[in-house]
């Protein structure tokens, strides 16, 4: 659902960072953050309640090209890893053009995974969203843990649609701009009148 502002000359859509709770999400926008925010003077913004938190900031990509004269700018969202927020979470999907689902590799999480994915299934579904037709991301982070369970089992538990996937360790950047990249150039493609890559 993007947004268009005529007077910028930009189309704003909307990415939304979705997993479980200590996943990787933060981790995956700080970094982006870090990465691009001194050359856009943008702030990274926390919405923070007594219970939950939610991450938000929006940049300009470079090399994304751009729609009939206008840019492209995204805004990135973190979503409450706890399922007891689920009101927040669903509220955050409203007007979504893509999603990077945000696993956490280790063995000991695979449950709270699973939830998680099946939680956005049915949130996407309950907004009139088809899950195979939005730009969907699988990155499963913490690649580097030794208790990392083996890519084939997760995926096979994690990638039902046979979504693009990145290993990754968000802390050290590895997968984050490849995850990101990948969801961009989905939407980018279908703003331009494609289908999902």
């Amino acid at each position: 659902m993007s947004f268009i502002n005529h007077n910028a000359k930009e189309i704003h859509c909307k990415i939304v960072y979705y997993g479980p709770s200590l996943g990787g999400k933060t981790t995956n926008i700080q970094w982006v953050y870090q990465k691009t925010a001194d050359s856009q003077d943008k702030k990274l913004v926390a919405l923070n309640t007594d219970i939950e938190r939610t991450l938000f900031f929006d940049f300009l990509p470079l090399n994304i090209g751009e729609i009939r004269g206008f840019k492209t700018r995204f805004h990135l969202y973190t979503v409450p890893g706890q399922v007891v927020y689920d009101a927040s979470r669903k509220l955050i999907l409203k007007g979504l053009d893509g999603v990077i689902f945000v696993a956490d590799s280790q063995a000991e999480r695979m449950e709270e995974n699973i939830e998680s994915f099946k939680n956005l299934e049915r949130n996407l579904q309950a907004q009139g969203y088809d899950i195979r037709e939005t730009p969907l991301v699988v990155q499963y982070n913490k690649r580097d843990l030794p208790s990392a369970m083996p890519l084939s089992q997760m995926r096979l538990e994690l990638n039902p649609y046979n979504s693009p996937e990145f290993e990754a360790v968000a802390s050290e950047g590895r997968g984050v701009f490849e995850s990101l990249n990948t969801v961009s150039k989905s939407i980018f493609h279908i703003l331009k009148g494609g289908s999902q890559l």
